[in-house]
């Protein structure tokens, strides 16, 4: 588990700007391959993938050739920091009905860094039994509801386009 801070800061940096760059892809270039992976509509739903597949990947990057429990605290930050952005998002655009890009940027990149620094804080938690199985399979579960959620979205606040109020299926060139 230990790694250098400078290392860490490195990869926060490379996924905070991954991140970043997957907000825009879907306008960049819009298709149904990349709708899967960068938001396709302004909802907090669809703001989840600018979280999880860095952090997901960021994750594999770290902890590659890891025996044990290596993988599952970051797993675990993944799904805590991806709550976090429904709730948080629920609460501000929802809730109080927010919209300062600069709240959303900071909301962002804060959460990236929690995403960061919540592996060692959940270092002991990896130690059940099980633990590291059922990170796993919730971590796969999320990624599959952020893949239908982008074809299929229910009716709800948190995948509601906040832009243009369209459904993601309709906005998706096929």
């Amino acid at each position: 588990m230990e790694k250098s801070t400078k290392k860490l800061i490195f990869y926060y940096l490379i996924a905070a700007a991954a991140g970043v760059l997957l907000h825009f892809l879907f306008h960049w270039f819009p298709n149904p391959v990349t709708a899967l992976v960068s938001p396709a509509r302004e909802s907090i739903w669809e703001h989840v993938k600018i979280l999880y597949f860095p952090l997901l990947g960021t994750s594999l990057l770290i902890t590659r050739g890891d025996k044990g429990i290596g993988r599952t605290p970051w797993l675990l930050s993944t799904l805590a920091v991806c709550a976090m952005m429904l709730g948080i998002g629920y609460l501000y655009h929802v809730s109080l009905r927010g919209e300062s890009l600069y709240v959303d940027l900071a909301l962002y990149f804060v959460l990236m860094a929690v995403g960061f620094l919540l592996p060692r804080v959940l270092w002991p938690l990896c130690e059940w039994p099980g633990t590291d199985k059922a990170t796993l399979v919730l971590t796969a579960v999320l990624g599959v509801l952020i893949v239908w959620f982008t074809f299929f979205p229910p009716a709800g606040a948190l995948f509601a386009d906040m832009g243009d109020a369209l459904r993601t299926f309709l906005t998706i060139p096929v």
